[in-house]
């Protein structure tokens, strides 16, 4: 099944993704809280549920305020060879915090104090069943599902130090979206194509496959440092050809199209726009 959360007359609602409709689910007041309640397992769409256009959709953020977002870095080897970085035993994590998200569709920020916008493309895991020290044989039992991200960086404040964190958390810049799809649906992680395009251009083509440490080895490492609750996100890591290492280097700009397409999942769309 698909799950996907939207804005409707100004309240936050979720639901399942059924053809060229949303069928809103109201059982649970969010997805988060129907993840937590196990409720996705078995549910079925009632009669009645009110149904809404995917073209009508003003999309949020998939989970939009998750209690972890995680995010690993240098998680491909092309990504891990053009940052010159050492080869590393553990994963490289850093954190997002949630009011950074944007949804399918809308804008991406470009704030005026950088030009240096740039996208990565990247594969989340939102987590189902929460829990501590989860061993990686049985590290996708606590999965919900797997959706897109955009991991947008401001790359100047990234790189003011050794630490991603001012990088990383602009408003409206993680874009997250547009829906969920369950395990059963989207299968064995690996053979599914990752790919950026801006303006049409592929400038980041990968297969999950390619990943230094697979989801079931970060859930095992996430979940020994911190627990991992319901609808805590993942963010996987992104492949080579970002636009920072590209030569010349290439950034987002005003009025670019960005695109984050996995197989099995869909395609995340935003514009850019530079506002305060």
């Amino acid at each position: 099944m698909r799950f996907a959360t939207i804005e409707l007359d100004g309240v936050a609602k979720w639901g399942v993704v059924d053809g060229a409709e949303i069928a809103l689910i109201d059982r649970w007041p969010s997805l988060m809280d129907a993840i937590a309640a196990g409720g996705l397992a078995g549910l079925t769409v009632p009669a009645d549920a009110r149904r809404v256009p995917l073209a009508d959709a003003v999309w949020l953020p998939l989970i939009p305020a998750p209690n972890k977002i995680i995010c690993v870095g240098l998680n491909y080897e092309n990504h891990r060879k053009e940052t010159g970085r050492a080869v590393v035993e553990n994963p490289t994590i850093f954190t997002r915090f949630a009011d950074s998200q944007t949804g399918h569709l809308s804008a991406i920020v470009l704030p005026p104090e950088s030009d240096r916008l740039d996208y990565e493309g990247e594969m989340a895991v939102v987590i189902g069943r929460g829990g501590r020290r989860i061993p990686a044989a049985q590290a996708l039992d606590h999965v919900a599902g797997y959706s897109c991200y955009n991991d947008g960086s401001i790359r100047d404040w990234q790189a003011h130090t050794i630490q991603f964190t001012p990088g990383k958390n602009w408003p409206e810049t993680g874009a997250f979206g547009p829906w969920m799809v369950t395990p059963d649906e989207f299968g064995a992680i690996g053979p599914q194509r990752l790919q950026t395009r801006l303006n049409g251009q592929v400038m980041q083509d990968a297969l999950l496959s390619d990943m230094i440490f697979p989801v079931d080895r970060l859930i095992e490492y996430v979940s020994t440092f911190t627990p991992l609750s319901p609808g805590d996100v993942i963010v996987s890591g992104t492949p080579g050809g970002v636009g920072n290492k590209r030569d010349p280097q290439v950034f987002m700009k005003e009025g670019d199209r960005v695109e984050i397409e996995i197989d099995g999942i869909g395609t995340l769309v935003n514009s850019i726009a530079r506002r305060p």
